[in-house]
């Protein structure tokens, strides 16, 4: 079992940048993504990030949007720059353990200016 926690999102302009963070109860070995959701539409993986620190993008948020993690502070982050519209949802944090999903409550962003 483990909990995740997300926080950092908020109200921003076009253009403008927000780094999200997803704080883990323990530490994590295992691959972990940042998802997002906007209304009407299906979750869909923004990044991911393996223990070892390999990432991969989706092609709408490649070049803006950049996946890290401290393993020490059992913390991952999403920077993301050069926020659009299109941004706007509720991200979720997420974790695959053996086999099972866990994720976070979300954290709404909203890009409008």
């Amino acid at each position: 079992q483990v909990q995740l926690v997300e926080s950092g999102g908020g109200l921003v302009q076009p253009g403008g940048s927000l780094r999200l963070s997803c704080a883990a109860s323990r530490t994590i070995f295992s691959t972990m993504g940042w998802y997002r959701q906007a209304p009407g539409k299906q979750r869909e993986l923004v990044a991911a990030i393996t223990s070892g620190g390999s990432t991969n993008y989706a092609d709408s948020v490649k070049g803006r949007f950049t996946i890290s993690r401290d393993n020490a502070k059992n913390t991952v982050y999403l920077q993301m720059n050069s926020l659009k519209p299109e941004d706007t949802a509720v991200y979720y944090c997420n974790t695959n353990l053996r086999r099972q999903d866990f994720w976070g409550q979300g954290t709404q962003v909203t890009v409008s200016s």
